[in-house]
């Protein structure tokens, strides 16, 4: 075993972390470990459908199917329909999901988050498929079922787990607290039924939405590198793999961008998809305000290029910016360095001479993480579209869908005709808590652990019991932090259930992955599956890698970089063999759209959906404002004038934002309005999806807090007369009376803009 020392400051705080854990662990086992009811989601069986069992909703909706789209004469191409929804959730009172950073809590919001959803229907109405892009940091498998129950629920056969595809854009800035898996639960600090549904809702409108709009059009496909915007986060790991293998590319990333351009048959723009390999975590650890960081800004861009007139989030273009294999990848381009001297720590284990790992972060091209989302975020933008105004390759050819549950505990994979292997049950090695160069833990451990620390063994010894030889042997060398696939209460802390999937639009495959594939464990990936159809006759076709679809399983390295054990590698949670079982079980999905047998295929073990989930242990309170105020009061007002370039900063007395995620009455905390002569009214120019405005929520004592909103005036503001509008819902509670939400709104002296 490894040995470390500890100072007497360092020793007292992990005791303290003990005790707490050791308490909180303990309580909640005692609260739930009789509540390990599920429910399966019942399948008929047939593949072609699904009819999954989830929770009891509010949602009523009928069961008859919707009538199909007319016919239309005379086209070749699809029906296509497009449709955004605000699927923000809380923006207060809730764990920020990706980071896995204590305290890094909601406080306010800098961007709206939306699903934007695109139908793609045969001309004929024989088969359609739904991909969702959804800007949030995955999907949850308790996310996948609900949605896919109310579809089911309102539409009939016509939307299934085989022809929807739900993709998480991998933003470490939106809410937590949607998942079903108590290692999930834990890291977003409780299940959040108000954020579940905030945005099973979401989801499902844009769904609703893009079903309403199919019109007849055409696709077409484009392809593009994009410059100037990644790094590869784990260089040391990406270097072990095979030399030969390394030397057919040029570069450590995969910089290509593919892109979907979509147009009815006027040639009128209707969306657009595009995949590309990135983190969105420009926005790093220290910030607090729900937003959808780089992929979400480049979206931002595009729609309002082409929504011109419409505020943010309005408007009938809609513009995909999905994941894809970026589980190496960063955005913080001008890598990692010691935050205390400033050298250089791009070192196999990501650690500095002086204060060790926690002190080496990336950053970006930018003067702060603002600057640094808007400028990785517009050249993505920028590429998009010139990619998308030259596209002129047609897709054209039916629309196909595979879909099986598996689980991945026990897949045996043929490496050749004499040798299997088989993938493990779920665990995370050391160096999973020692987070990365984009986000560090703080934790005294550095990436790269190979060998496990007596102290920390005995905690999780003494916490959690201790991991079987069967587990330990299988995912070797791995050293077992946590051997979640062993720990059952009060709920399993890892799936053992996964959707593997893939859709296809003529020559293009859109495979559904379930997690993080690393850079070459993407390209080992495209390249088989693509032989795979060519085996069997479909010739020329591209594969697409869709990343954080469906289910979370964290991430996938290639067997090479396995042994390295970087952050990548110790959370990749099936064991080394884990790529290889993806590729064996996508091939087969493969060879069953090819021969024209998916209708042969098993479904599957049908997928748990868990009841009385760990809830979150912030308690809901009524809000109160100072004596002799309101909400809505302006406590610090604008000033009378200001200068383009410079920040409008109000202070009202607040309310907290997620009595609003309740309520989902309104759209906006807030607008910029212009006072137009030639109307004499008030016009909406900005809200809050505006990224030229913020929203930040203070949080007092005993219900009281404020509000602060800011407006960072741009360049293309026009002279004039302008105020503030805060929208607001407080919290009531009487003496032995069910709360209630009630609506306030508070609105700022006008002041002028002026641009000289």
């Amino acid at each position: 075993m490894a040995k470390r020392t500890f100072s007497s400051l360092e020793a007292f705080l992990i005791f303290l972390l003990v005790m707490m854990t050791a308490i909180t662990v303990a309580l909640l086992t005692l609260l739930f470990v009789t509540s390990g009811t599920i429910e399966n989601n019942k399948d008929s069986g047939n593949h072609g459908s699904s009819t999954t069992q989830g929770p009891t909703t509010t949602q009523t909706s009928s069961s008859t199917q919707a009538p199909e789209p007319p016919p239309f004469q005379n086209f070749s191409g699809y029906y296509i329909g497009v449709g955004r929804a605000d699927c923000t959730g809380q923006v207060s009172d809730i764990n920020l999901m990706g980071y896995g950073k204590s305290g890094q809590n909601a406080r306010g919001l800098l961007t709206r988050l939306y699903s934007r959803a695109f139908i793609l229907m045969d001309p004929d109405g024989s088969n359609r498929m739904a991909f969702v892009s959804v800007e949030l940091c995955m999907i949850s498998q308790r996310l996948r079922l609900e949605v896919l129950k109310r579809l089911q629920s309102k539409y009939g056969s016509l939307y299934r787990r085989d022809n929807v595809i739900l993709s998480g854009t991998h933003t470490h800035s939106g809410p937590a607290g949607f998942f079903q898996y108590t290692l999930y639960i834990l890291a977003s600090e409780g299940f959040s039924n108000r954020t579940f549904q905030y945005f099973v809702s979401g989801i499902v409108k844009s769904i609703e939405i893009a079903h309403t709009n199919l019109k007849p059009g055409k696709v077409f496909i484009n392809k593009g590198n994009v410059a100037n915007v990644q790094i590869n986060r784990s260089p040391s790991s990406y270097l072990q793999n095979p030399p030969s293998e390394r030397a057919r590319y040029s570069s450590n990333t995969d910089k290509e961008m593919l892109l979907l351009k979509m147009v009815d048959l006027n040639g009128k723009d209707l969306g657009l998809i595009s995949w590309f390999a990135i983190h969105p975590v420009s926005m790093n650890n220290s910030n607090h305000l729900v937003n959808s960081d780089n992929m979400g800004y480049a979206a931002y861009l595009f729609e309002q290029e082409k929504n011109r007139g419409y505020l943010p989030g309005q408007g009938p273009f809609v513009a995909g910016f999905a994941s894809s294999n970026l589980g190496d990848v960063s955005p913080n381009i001008l890598g990692p360095h010691c935050t205390n001297t400033g050298e250089s720590c791009d070192n196999e284990k990501s650690t500095c001479p002086v204060g060790g790992p926690s002190m080496c972060m990336a950053s970006g091209p930018g003067q702060d993480i603002f600057d640094s989302t808007q400028i990785i975020g517009r050249i993505i933008y920028q590429r998009a579209k010139e990619l998308h105004d030259s596209a002129s390759q047609e897709v054209t050819g039916p629309v196909l869908a595979a879909h099986q549950w598996v689980n991945m505990t026990d897949v045996s994979v043929l490496l050749n005709d004499t040798y299997a292997v088989k993938t493990c049950k779920p665990a995370l090695g050391y160096s999973f808590a020692a987070g990365t160069i984009d986000g560090v833990s703080g934790l005294n451990i550095t990436q790269g652990t190979t060998e496990g620390d007596l102290f920390w063994d005995t905690i999780r010894d003494q916490l959690l019991g201790r991991p079987s030889e069967e587990i330990i042997e299988c995912h070797k060398p791995k050293p077992i932090l946590l051997h979640t696939g062993e720990l059952t209460k009060p709920h399993p802390w890892h799936p053992d259930i996964v959707d593997v999937q893939i859709v296809t639009l003529g020559s293009l495959a859109i495979a559904a992955i379930p997690g993080e594939f690393t850079t070459m464990s993407g390209r080992r990936f495209r390249e088989a599956v693509k032989k795979e159809f060519e085996s069997y006759g479909m010739k020329d076709m591209t594969v697409v890698i869709s990343g954080l679809c469906n289910v979370y399983t964290h991430y996938i390295t290639t067997y090479e970089e396995y042994q390295a054990q970087r952050y990548e590698a110790a959370s990749t949670i099936y064991g080394p063999h884990t790529l290889s079982a993806y590729i064996q079980l996508f091939r087969d999905l493969a060879k069953a759209i090819a021969t024209d047998t998916v209708a042969n295929m098993s479904s599957g073990p049908e997928p748990p959906f868990f009841k009385n989930l760990i809830a979150t242990l912030i308690p809901n309170i009524a809000d109160r404002t100072p004596i002799g105020r309101h909400f809505g009061d302006v406590l610090q007002p604008a000033k009378p004038e200001y200068r383009v370039g410079e920040v409008v900063e109000v202070i009202f007395v607040g309310a907290n934002p997620k009595n609003s995620a309740e309520n989902q009455t309104h759209e906006t905390f807030l607008t910029v309005e212009k006072y137009e002569d030639s109307t004499a009214d008030w016009q909406i120019l900005y809200n809050d999806a505006s990224w030229e405005t913020r929203f930040y929520w203070h949080k007092g004592t005993l219900g009281l807090s404020n509000a602060t909103i800011e407006w960072h005036i741009p360049d293309t503001a026009q002279p004039g007369i302008y105020r503030i509008r805060y929208f607001g819902h407080n919290r009531k509670q009487e003496l032995l009376k069910p709360a209630v939400i009630l609506a306030f709104e508070g609105i700022s002296s006008p002041f002028e803009v002026l641009t000289t």
